[in-house]
């Protein structure tokens, strides 16, 4: 591995497998690098993308839940949410379930964006994908499959926790 190149013997260990994944998402992000300079789109941090993505698929999220969603501060996440409303990428509500609260939304800019976005990786994507055995397309989809749900594990393991701990010092105060 320390010669830059996958070792398929090694490929059943941690660190060979986080290796691999490393590397692709080094040519990952030189891709779709590539896709933003042919068709550039509106100024989106990293974070500001994270924060769509998790707007995407929680309609009505409201910045307590956005801020554990993102292991944020709420200031963090007040001030990440403003610069997105200001281009027009969210939406905010009055909650119907308090009047404290207030509801994030992707507005219709906010939707096409990540359409549009979503859209050019995958073309991107498609292009490198067809140069692929069907076998190489299904034992990456597999894989592919196989990671992102170790990731939402962690992802609610790591939820689960500060939950707890929350729970405890709350339950000391």
């Amino acid at each position: 591995m320390e010669s830059g190149h996958f070792d398929e013997g090694s490929a059943g260990r941690p660190e060979a497998a986080a290796f691999a994944a490393r590397e692709a998402i080094e040519v990952l992000e030189v891709l779709w690098g590539q896709s933003r300079d042919l068709a550039p789109t509106a100024p989106v941090s990293t974070s500001q993308l994270r924060v769509l993505y998790i707007l995407a698929d929680n309609d009505g999220i409201n910045l307590r839940a956005l801020g554990e969603e993102l292991g944020s501060a709420p200031s963090s996440v007040s001030r990440m949410c403003d610069r997105l409303h200001a281009l027009d990428f969210i939406e905010r509500t009055p909650s119907s379930a308090s009047r404290r609260e207030v509801e994030l939304r992707l507005s219709g800019k906010g939707t096409r964006y990540l359409k549009d976005l979503r859209a050019r990786r995958e073309a991107s994507l498609a292009e490198v994908v067809a140069g692929m055995t069907p076998a190489e397309r299904s034992a990456f989809a597999q894989g592919l499959a196989c990671f992102r749900s170790a990731v939402l594990r962690e992802k609610d393991a790591t939820r689960d926790a500060t939950r707890h701990v929350r729970g405890e010092s709350a339950g000391t105060a």
